[in-house]
């Protein structure tokens, strides 16, 4: 909300003294306070009703304890004392601050676009096969499914297998087995649609052959259709994989602490948000411009080969 002040997209935020404080004084952002603030009053942390004594006594005792030996009185003085530490928000010093951080982002982003793309495809080549099957019924689930998970929108998807799953049936899912569940359902829409074009551009006398030859059609489909589809259809595959890579970036609204999440960490804590979305959006580019150059050079080789 500070950095909608400092654009002019609104005239004054509202926040507790002490994160305005710290803003301001610590990390010196170009703002200043309205008002006199306001008296103190008290924050409540919930837990579950009935069931979490044990826990609920763990944070009284902790909160007295940091009371008793000081350690509030230090929070405290670290971040709006006179001693507190302004953060480094240029371009390079933001690097050489949070470089590990952010490294750890991009590898927890590209790690879990792998292992959606994996699950994506292994759900995508049997959407795709239902899809040129002669099985109606099979056309139909195949259909079915690629419209549902192509028309609803990513977030309210990643909303859905986050919040509703969990409650529908009773279980827990950390956010990232949410995300990668997310992202492969959807990919898995696209890569089937892939699978499917890249059989139905084989010359459709190349299937009538096979089964002239007395080939079923499954034979026909492994032996002779396959492996020229699969040539056609690695560039695609690559682009859905950047694409996927991509979409990462929304599932910080689940709280996944991907490459984008990391950011938003960084900037709650320097305010330093022109300069972290730039860094975030190099390594976004960096990133992607290396699989679409890897992307290029095997369309070539096919072509080739």
């Amino acid at each position: 909300m500070y950095q909608d002040v400092i654009a002019g997209n609104s005239v004054a935020a509202f926040e507790d003294y002490p994160v305005m404080a710290y803003a301001i004084e610590g990390q010196g952002i170009a703002l200043k306070l309205a008002t006199e603030k306001e008296a103190g009053g008290s924050y409540g942390i919930a837990v579950a009703k009935d069931t979490n004594a044990e826990l609920l006594n763990m944070i009284n005792t902790g909160l007295a304890n940091l009371q008793s030996n000081g350690t509030y009185e230090e929070i405290l003085n670290d971040y709006l004392g006179s001693d507190a530490e302004a953060s480094n928000t240029s371009f390079f010093g933001l690097i050489q601050e949070n470089w590990k951080t952010l490294l750890q982002g991009l590898g927890r982003t590209i790690l879990i676009t792998f292992a959606s793309i994996v699950i994506a495809l292994a759900l995508g080549i049997f959407i795709g096969l239902f899809s040129v099957s002669p099985n109606k019924a099979l056309n139909w689930i195949a259909t079915i499914y690629v419209d549902i998970m192509r028309g609803v929108p990513l977030i309210v998807l990643a909303f859905f297998v986050y919040f509703s799953v969990p409650q529908l049936m009773g279980i827990r899912m950390s956010s990232t087995v949410a995300g990668i569940i997310t992202l492969s359902l959807n990919a898995a829409a696209y890569l089937a649609e892939i699978f499917r074009g890249g059989i139905k551009a084989v010359d459709v006398g190349q299937m009538e052959a096979g089964r002239s030859l007395g080939l079923t059609y499954q034979t026909t489909m492994n032996k002779i259709i396959l492996p020229q589809a699969i040539r056609i259809m690695i560039p695609s595959f690559i682009n859905q994989f950047v694409i996927t890579l991509k979409d990462t970036s929304i599932l910080s609204i689940i709280g996944l602490v991907e490459l984008t999440q990391t950011g938003k960490i960084i900037i709650a804590r320097t305010y330093a948000s022109g300069n972290m979305w730039l860094i975030i959006g190099l390594m976004y580019i960096i990133v992607i411009t290396i699989l679409t150059k890897i992307s290029k050079n095997l369309e070539g080789r096919l072509k080739n080969g």
